[in-house]
């Protein structure tokens, strides 16, 4: 399945990692990935499609091997698929550490599932897309096997040039879009939706003639659409994007798989679709940091970084890196922030045994810099803080807070700007 930005980028006519942070290296520049807050199994997001009438194949979930065998039984199907469920891609080609290879196997034996699903559930798949210890699968999906004649994609997304949703598509499906728009940027079709009217009949179907569906199965593929359009407003979607939308033998036009990304601002009103969210599978100090309103970033370096914006947080990480240094991680602040949240930064920063120094960069705007003194000094004293930090400070109240920090008795480096910030944090490693 295509990456999200990548389809993003197809619709703007941009190649390569523009939407991605940079963090510059001495010998290489490091890619992260914006990474979506909510993310959910397959089968959530085939369950959301069924819900709004998209035609997917009948299946079930199971989370112990007699339930999948049961499963593969009550499917009464000529041929089954069992899936490993785990936010990853390439899990065909993955392997467990119970020795099974793959995590996706279709058999046409219903007996053979349970025991499928035991080398399966409670062990550790890895694919090219996890860390190199793999993630447990704790569920597994058994789902109807369906021949497939010819494959297409198709994706909705908001894209801000169009100020509004745009349908992409494409007659060849079932791999990278980004490939297909690199070798035969001909097979990419694009129509913009109008935010107010929605997606019209004959944009519908012209979107299913391009696609390559012809006859009866042109009307079909084009009320697939319509009810993918209901589900990516019904839902706050950013994205649905199905690769493939595959056509059977039978005349059937069926959503073989599913990516949906959400409006995180939207959780409010989609309770129900946020409370999927299965955090398993999330970094457990990103999820710490998420109850308190905080964005954790981990890195592989040993200075921590403490900013309030993603831009300040790059430009921070670019400068430790070029003065010789390498950033922990990153731990956005935001706007409005409390006395409470820094305490509990400090705490999430200091818990990481990789830190050696500490670096807090914070320009003021909305974020009081008095506020941020107090928790600093808070924080350093009831946390019994062991490793150097340097203090960089600018803009709203800024000359109370350093009177905070300098009256505190604390051993806190202040910095006059963040060039020397940088350079006195990775000092302070090299003294030690």
């Amino acid at each position: 399945m295509a990456a999200s930005l990548v389809s993003q980028a197809i619709v703007r006519g941009v190649r390569g990692p523009s939407a991605k942070y940079l963090f510059l290296e001495k010998s290489k520049v490091t890619q992260l990935s914006p990474r979506r807050w909510l993310n959910l199994q397959e089968y959530q997001s085939k369950k959301l499609m069924q819900d709004s009438g998209v035609t997917v194949q009948r299946f079930f979930v199971a989370d112990t091997p007699s339930d999948a065998l049961e499963a593969a039984k009550r499917l009464n199907a000529k041929e089954i698929v069992l899936k490993a469920q785990i936010l990853a891609g390439g899990r065909g080609k993955g392997v467990f550490d119970s020795g099974l290879k793959g995590g996706v196997h279709l058999t046409k034996e219903p007996s053979v599932v349970g025991d499928l699903a035991s080398k399966m559930l409670g062990y550790n798949l890895t694919t090219k897309q996890t860390p190199k210890e793999g993630v447990k699968v704790r569920t597994v999906m058994v789902a109807e096997a369906l021949d497939i004649t010819r494959e297409t994609y198709f994706a909705i997304l908001m894209d801000r040039s169009c100020n509004g949703p745009v349908m992409v598509g494409s007659p060849q499906g079932g791999m990278d879009i980004e490939e297909v728009a690199a070798s035969t940027p001909e097979l990419i079709f694009k129509e913009v939706i109008d935010i107010f009217e929605g997606v019209q009949d004959d944009q519908a179907v012209r979107m299913a003639a391009n696609l390559g569906f012809k006859g009866p199965l042109e009307r079909q593929a084009a009320d697939q659409i319509k009810r993918l359009y209901d589900l990516f407003l019904k839902v706050d979607a950013t994205q649905v994007e199905v690769n493939p939308l595959g056509e059977t033998p039978g005349g059937q036009v069926v959503c073989f798989d599913a990516k949906i990304n959400f409006d995180d601002n939207a959780e409010f009103r989609q309770k129900d679709v946020f409370a999927m969210d299965d955090m398993t599978e999330s970094d457990p100090t990103e999820t710490e940091a998420a109850k308190y309103d905080l964005k954790y970033i981990g890195l592989d370096g040993n200075i921590a970084c403490f900013v309030n914006g993603a831009g300040l947080a790059m430009a921070t990480c670019d400068i430790i890196d070029l003065h010789g240094g390498k950033p922990a991680n990153f731990l956005d602040l935001g706007g409005g922030v409390k006395e409470s949240q820094v305490y509990q930064a400090f705490k999430l920063l200091t818990a990481d045994p990789k830190v050696e120094a500490v670096l807090v960069n914070i320009f003021g705007g909305i974020v009081n810099c008095a506020i941020i003194a107090n928790g600093i000094t808070k924080a350093c004293r009831e946390l019994e803080l062991k490793v150097p930090l340097v203090v960089r400070l600018e803009g709203t109240n800024v000359q109370e807070a350093k009177r905070i920090l300098s009256e505190s008795g604390l051993p806190i480096t202040s910095a006059n700007n963040l060039d020397d910030a940088a350079k006195k944090a990775v000092a302070s490693i090299a003294k030690k």
